[in-house]
């Protein structure tokens, strides 16, 4: 019996030769998780769907550019990403300030919170965020990419994403706050 690996090894050289077989199953072992991150992106499930679909056409035709060196669902997660932040630019429903912020950003080591505080409640807080803390809090602290990747997936600076990711993580604890989560600062 194949691994699950080892199956999407085959599948993967399947889809570089255009096999719709292999394409639709790969797409049914990525299509749910996928949603939920457009979804995180664009809040409408519709569009969420929409984006997800544009995502895996983009995928398909540029899957010889994967090359395995990372895994194959986080090459499909940052398409899927790009295309749902695309697509919030395209309808612009993205406001994210491009102007450089001259500050000396500090990191937040110290973030305390309840234990009763569920990753549900953080991700709700995260995302009460304006677009441009919510992006960069979800790219970080969930997607788990750095500054630098972060301020080329959203065209902004490293400086910019710092700042964006301190400001972002103090609003979420001022709403975990008065939710009566968050310790006091």
């Amino acid at each position: 019996m194949k691994s699950t690996k080892q199956l999407q090894q085959k599948l993967i050289k399947e889809c570089k030769r255009q096999k719709p077989k292999a394409q639709l199953q790969l797409y049914n072992m990525y299509c749910k998780a996928m949603l939920q991150i457009a979804y995180r992106y664009v809040k409408d499930i519709s569009l969420a769907e929409d984006v997800m679909q544009d995502a895996f056409i983009k995928a398909f035709k540029k899957i010889d550019s994967y090359t395995g060196k990372v895994a194959f669902g986080a090459w499909l997660k940052k398409i899927v990403i790009n295309q749902s932040i695309d697509e919030l630019k395209r309808k612009k429903l993205l406001t994210i300030s491009i102007n450089e912020e001259v500050l000396n950003v500090v990191e937040d080591t110290n973030w305390k919170v309840e234990n009763e505080v569920t990753k549900g409640v953080i991700l709700k807080a995260i995302a009460e965020q304006k677009e441009k803390y919510r992006f960069v809090l979800n790219l970080y602290l969930i997607e788990g990419f750095d500054h630098n990747e972060i301020a080329e997936i959203l065209g902004i600076t490293v400086t910019t994403s710092r700042t964006h990711l301190m400001r972002g993580k103090k609003l979420v604890k001022e709403y975990l706050n008065t939710k009566n989560y968050a310790e006091g600062y």
